[in-house]
């Protein structure tokens, strides 16, 4: 009995982690972002393995004035 109660609130912990790293990264790619994090690499593929999305650039605003 303890068993199936500790495997069940071990599958609950992970899906909850799971779902919730997934908003985490959604969440901020369609944020506005600061100059210095523009089209960053390391984000842009970590974010894209974790989500399966790529980053809209359209929604991804920058937070900083964009000088012509």
């Amino acid at each position: 009995m303890f068993a199936v109660l500790l495997g069940v609130i071990l599958l609950g912990w992970i899906a909850a982690a799971t779902l919730g790293t997934m908003a985490y990264f959604r969440g901020e790619q369609r944020k506005p972002i600061h100059e210095r994090n523009w089209r960053s690499g390391s984000f842009e593929k970590l974010s894209q393995s974790i989500t399966n999305k790529k980053i809209d650039y359209a929604e991804r605003v920058p937070a900083f004035i964009v000088s012509e």
